[in-house]
């Protein structure tokens, strides 16, 4: 089997996708998923978007841990006793999570939605027929990056915050407290789960500027506005709304109208894994 590199160009960068061929010569024929796999990395990891996304969201997570965690322990010595009961030292330190997820999310869609915007999708499917193989390897090469990134921006984030409240002398945590490590290893989970969340919207969309919208308004805007809402709704989405309930898994303080951090990480897995199954059904059946 021989793979020749054909360059294609999409809006994000200029990037060589193998075009898999078959022991008889005809494209795609016989391509195995380890050959898919390859081509996908090789794809994902040339866009220049994929470069800025990891960087830009470890500069984030660490400024807004060092800038919530100063400010934080600044503000403690004048809470309430009944604030101080409920501060919680990680959620403060973990907050860029917030912008994180989106960052991620949107790498997930561009993935996919920079290919059917530049009609690349085109050339990809005909060196790979077997569409679920495609749509698999995208997964897959993507989570891996954003397991990668999203535990570097909760390990880096939890340092610089809890040095912070430490500086400024509010309560703090260590990397020997049992929460420290669940919420580190859990964050990283969770934005892997948000950067697969965009890759099954941008399937399901196949537009990068709807896709932006969607997960913007999923990630922040209900979340910013869902206290507002009327009724039960108000307390239904901050308890079970995907980003919200996955989010308990960066916690120290236990609110008990919200789920516990990994039941909370469940329903984000859950609600990714239907998402994601629609967006294989969908790649499979819809025309390129």
């Amino acid at each position: 089997m021989s793979k020749t590199l054909t360059p294609v160009r999409t809006r994000f960068a200029s990037v060589k996708t193998p075009q898999l061929r078959s022991t008889h010569g005809k494209p795609g024929g016989r391509a195995r998923f380890r050959h898919v796999l390859h081509a996908e990395g090789i794809k994902i990891w040339t866009m220049r978007s994929t470069l800025y996304v990891i960087l830009g969201t470890l500069l984030l997570g660490g400024a807004l841990a060092a800038l919530n965690g100063s400010s934080a322990g600044d503000e403690f010595a004048d809470m309430t006793a009944a604030d101080k009961l409920t501060f919680d030292p990680l959620a403060t330190s973990l907050k860029g999570y917030m912008l994180a997820q989106v960052t991620i999310a949107l790498l997930g869609g561009m993935v996919i939605t920079a290919e059917y915007g530049s009609r690349t999708i085109v050339s990809t499917l005909s060196a790979a027929p077997h569409r679920s193989r495609v749509l698999a390897a995208k997964a897959a090469v993507l989570a891996a990056i954003a397991l990668i990134t999203g535990w570097a921006t909760t390990f880096s984030g939890f340092l610089v915050g809890q040095a912070a409240l430490k500086g400024a002398g509010a309560p703090h945590l260590t990397l020997s407290d049992p929460q420290s490590v669940r919420a580190i290893l859990g964050g990283g989970l969770f934005l892997a789960l948000a950067g697969l969340m965009g890759l099954a919207v941008g399937t399901l969309i196949r537009s990068t500027t709807a896709t932006v919208t969607t997960l913007f308004g999923a990630m922040l805007i209900v979340p910013a506005f869902g206290p507002a809402l009327p009724g039960p709704l108000s307390g239904w989405t901050a308890k079970f709304w995907p980003p919200s309930a996955g989010g308990q898994i960066m916690t120290s303080y236990q609110d008990p109208s919200l789920l516990t951090p990994w039941p909370g990480l469940a329903v984000m897995a859950g609600s990714v894994a239907v998402l994601l199954a629609a967006a294989f059904l969908t790649f499979r059946k819809r025309d390129a």
